[in-house]
């Protein structure tokens, strides 16, 4: 298939421009330009973005619009014909998630002295399939001779526009060299130099080379081990079977969940001591139309049952866009071009050829540049169906690095496109920003615990780590680092505890609010799975053409 003609001659333009481009000293953003950029073209500041909450622990905050919807929505159980006298599982811990962090809050709750047995893993679709599992980008530990933990520190503060939770950057920073031992003890596989040290990348918005990845399959190479981690250990574990709301007892603790079993149609009562919510993001909720990338299940389950239970949450007004997801060939639409690419010399470039950005700006920044150069300067490529973006100039880094270097090294990627007559080591790829991950969350300490006795949280439904942007490659490195201290944490608070009367009360207690706020029953919440039957994207031309 190949690009069609009308995207050739922009294509001429990119390589007659590339020579020129390779080697060029590009001008970092101003810190005032950033803040102007960010408030004219960032999606997190639109007006018809956000809108007040109207119920539960953070009523009056702005939250984004969408969120909202599901934070005031009916459960989709009703909590008066629950049996919760009829117990299906009986556990001392309840992780519900399994992904990065669900998995290794498990562990680490086994490495903590709990019997496998006293473990229960319930999981939206199969085990393993998570965002951490799609992740192709890298890891972050300042383990590099010019480093420390305190850069890390500040680069992650900064890039979170210093509205992070201190103590959690300060615990992501110190644990995460703890993390890549960990991994080096189980057998992940990461490329190291000929004296055996771990090859180090810089990420945008990072001062250090310090991001570790294996090719661009880190997030499967690490889930590939934890996985045959769990089952050496034999922590039993439940697929096909979402939370869809938790368990209170009369003490006001978390003390289970009630799930939804996919293959029988059934509901599900599981009572635990504690219970871990891993739940990942909400990408398929596709926030004001974006594309997205990440994996089927990410609808934003955890914050809606943590929610109802009480838990407070933050940084709810903030979304990360992910600045080069593909737009051409549309089979592709959505897929992530990893940001390893722009660290090893590719360049965003317009239709004409024209560098606009530094490549190593924060996520946030690329993005929004991203958007004002396509809808405001209308520099952008469109495509045959009215798509438009920019394009991710690959070939540079052949150029860089010696032939064959991008076949070799991302080998997944290059293989994507082949399929359609695309060759990324010789051509451009069109990218424009999707929504790759949920800034914010449900609050926690540098425990993992919530404002709920009884549940922990890890991974990407938390929020205070990053901020309101977060870093390449702090991602993994947060659901591990936290999914280790979840599992510790709640391996101890359960050896503490006693389990009372199990009660929905408060599932009751938040459908009268909804009621009396006059909310249509039609809303239900969580939304398991995006339904897209439905028009959710009305058009082949997405939402974000409202910047026209």
């Amino acid at each position: 298939m190949g690009y069609p003609s009308e995207m050739m001659e922009s294509i001429r333009l990119v390589e007659e421009t590339r020579e020129e481009r390779l080697g060029m000293e590009i001008e970092r953003i101003s810190v005032e330009d950033k803040d102007e950029l960010l408030r004219r073209w960032h999606p997190d500041y639109r007006e018809d973005a956000l809108r007040r909450l109207r119920i539960g622990a953070n009523m009056g905050d702005l939250v984004v619009a969408e969120i909202a919807d599901i934070l005031e929505a009916y459960p989709l159980i009703n909590p008066n014909s629950i049996d919760l006298s009829r117990i299906d599982f009986d556990c001392e811990v309840l992780v519900i998630g399994g992904g990065g962090a669900g998995v290794s809050a498990a562990l680490w709750a086994v490495y903590s002295g709990l019997n496998p047995s006293d473990i229960l893993i319930a999981t939206k679709l199969r085990m393993g399939d998570s965002n951490t599992r799609m992740a192709t980008g890298a890891f972050q530990a300042a383990i590099g001779p010019d480093d420390s933990p305190m850069l890390h520190f500040l680069d992650t503060m900064g890039g979170g526009h210093f509205v992070n939770k201190p103590e959690l950057v300060r615990a992501l920073v110190m644990d995460a060299p703890l993390i890549l031992e960990w991994f080096e003890d189980l057998g992940v596989i990461l490329p190291k130099d000929s004296e055996g040290r771990l090859l180090l990348r810089k990420i945008g918005g990072t001062s250090r080379a310090r991001a570790t990845w294996a090719m661009e399959y880190g997030g499967a190479e690490m889930m590939r081990v934890l996985m045959d981690e769990v089952m050496n250990y034999g922590i039993p574990f439940l697929e096909f079977a979402p939370a869809v709301e938790l368990i209170m007892d009369d003490n006001g603790r978390v003390a289970g969940a009630i799930l939804y079993d996919f293959d029988t149609e059934e509901f599900v009562v599981v009572r635990a001591k504690a219970v871990i919510l891993a739940t990942g993001g909400l990408g398929r909720l596709h926030i004001q139309g974006f594309t997205t990338t990440n994996h089927y299940g990410a609808t934003a389950d955890g914050i809606v049952i943590a929610y109802r239970a009480g838990a407070k949450l933050r940084d709810m007004d903030s979304i990360q866009y992910h600045p080069t997801t593909t737009v051409y060939p549309e089979p592709l639409l959505g897929r992530l071009c990893t940001e390893l690419f722009r660290s090893m010399g590719a360049q965003l470039v317009n239709r004409y050829g024209e560098i606009f950005i530094h490549p190593l700006e924060p996520r946030d920044v690329e993005a929004a540049a991203i958007i004002r150069e396509c809808y405001g300067r209308g520099n952008g490529v469109k495509t045959p169906s009215g798509h438009v973006g920019v394009w991710l100039d690959i070939p540079l880094v052949e150029l860089i690095n010696g032939e064959g270097f991008v076949r070799k090294h991302f080998a997944s990627e290059w293989r994507a496109f082949k399929r359609y007559g695309i060759d990324i080591s010789r051509e451009p790829v069109l990218v424009f920003p999707g929504i790759h991950f949920q800034n914010g969350g449900i609050e926690i300490n540098e425990r993992t615990e919530t404002s709920v006795p009884g549940l922990f949280a890890a991974g990407e439904v938390t929020g205070g780590v990053h901020g309101k942007n977060r870093l390449g490659g702090n991602g993994l490195t947060d659901c591990f680092v936290f999914g280790r201290r979840a599992g510790i944490f709640a391996a101890n608070y359960v050896k503490k505890v006693s389990i009372g009367k199990l009660s929905l009360d408060h599932v009751v207690k938040y459908v009268e609010k909804l009621k009396s706020l006059g909310v249509s029953e039609s809303r239900r919440a969580p939304i398991l799975l995006p339904n897209y039957r439905k028009k959710l994207l009305e058009s082949k031309v997405p939402l974000y053409s409202r910047y026209n």
